[in-house]
Parts: structure tokens; C-alpha cells; sequence
């Protein structure tokens, strides 16, 4: 996958969640805030230890 496509599933994970906030299912929402959180820092992990090994 390409960042566009990681990037698009983080956003869509973040919205079906607000959107599932906003109606009150809670769990869903939790559930799909705590993936993209979780998805977004393992991806940003790997651009950093990427970019290091790059640079040194």
C-alpha cells in the first residue's frame, strides 16, 4: 500500500468513529479511535526507523 491508501484508511477509520460517537454507539467508536491511533503510530514508527537507517 501506498501512503495515499494508509492515510485514506486512518481517515476513514476516524470518521466512522465520530460518526459512531455522535450516535451513541460508544464501544464502535472506541473500538475504531483506538485502531487508527494504534495504525497511525506503528505507520509513523516505521517512516521514523525508515528515515534513520536512511540518514546514518
Amino acid at each position: 500500500m501506498n501512503d495515499f491508501y494508509k492515510d485514506a484508511i486512518i481517515g476513514a477509520m476516524f470518521i466512522i468513529g465520530v460518526v459512531g460517537f455522535i450516535s451513541g454507539e460508544f464501544i464502535v467508536s472506541t473500538v475504531l479511535f483506538a485502531a487508527a491511533a494504534i495504525f497511525s503510530n506503528v505507520e509513523m514508527s516505521r517512516r521514523l526507523n525508515v528515515t534513520a537507517s536512511n540518514n546514518g
